[in-house]
């Protein structure tokens, strides 16, 4: 492992649009992963447009990844149905966050950088990565892959870890 650059703490927010996977609906939850760490929301039984408002966290190290989702249908007769997957880099908010270092940003809130659609994540809109008082937040909509439809809402928040030098001296 590298070194450790934070806790990024990952809200999944809400869905739309999701593709029907059983009769009439789906039981969507959404299982995300950075690196060898995965953590996955509940189950929101029958609906496409799920609220979870769940955070996750995660140990963000050197080298720095990418953040991966994917959306399942829960069954429990047999296993469990795609719904789609989407990914983000989280170079940019690892690079906002440093910039807010350099600029000893801590309160208020300041825009760091803006991020569009490209081949690096799967963003519908463009993203702005703020700091809001000394935390540094990113709000994106992900289009799910390889699937008709849907989008999944994600707040992504990257705080420091704790400080070594700051002990010593």
């Amino acid at each position: 492992m590298g070194d450790s650059l934070g806790l990024l703490k990952v809200t999944v927010v809400q869905g739309k649009r999701l593709v029907i996977r059983d009769f009439k609906s789906s039981d969507p939850y959404v299982v995300v992963k950075l690196g060898n760490q995965v953590a996955k929301t509940k189950v929101i039984n029958s609906c496409l447009n799920p609220v979870w408002n769940e955070e996750l966290s995660f140990f963000l190290n050197e080298p720095i990844g990418v953040l991966n989702l994917e959306v399942f249908d829960k069954d429990f007769l047999k296993t469990d149905d795609k719904m789609g997957h989407a990914h983000v880099s989280l170079q940019p908010i690892v690079s906002a966050a440093r910039l807010r270092q350099i600029l000893r940003v801590s309160s208020g809130e300041t825009t760091l950088r803006k991020v569009v659609p490209d081949s690096d994540n799967c963003l519908v809109r463009e993203s702005c990565i703020t700091c809001v008082d000394g935390e540094v937040v990113q709000s994106v909509w992900l289009r799910l892959c390889d699937v008709e439809s849907g989008e999944i809402e994600l707040k992504i928040k990257l705080t420091d870890a704790p400080d070594p030098d700051a002990t010593s001296g």
